[in-house]
């Protein structure tokens, strides 16, 4: 377990990979349907950003699935940059987003 009481899934690279799959299954299926890629790819998120999202899906789970307020959101995003210090500055570019989507 981590300090913040959550399990790790799994090493960031695992992680990673799991998200690129993913990814890569995403602009398949897409392009696969006829669709440019040069008109979706900016909608896509990055890997990390996969990979956040994907950590923060588990903390919202062991939560009994409840959807987080904003500052349990942004408590959530900080401990998953605590956790994983290599997706600290994707995580304060998603809370920015965030930040800026809500004014």
């Amino acid at each position: 377990m981590t300090t913040d009481d959550h399990p790790r899934r799994a090493s960031l690279e695992v992680l990673r990979a799991e998200a690129a799959d993913e990814l890569a299954t995403v602009v398949h299926e897409r392009a696969r349907g006829g669709e440019d890629p040069w008109d979706f790819m900016s909608e896509i998120p990055t890997v990390d950003e996969l990979v956040v999202w994907m950590l923060r899906a588990d903390r919202i789970a062991a939560d009994g699935g409840r959807r987080p307020s904003p500052g349990t959101d942004y408590r959530m995003l900080r401990q998953i940059a605590l956790s994983y210090p290599d997706l600290t500055p994707t995580v304060w570019s998603m809370i920015g987003r965030l930040d800026r989507d809500a004014s």
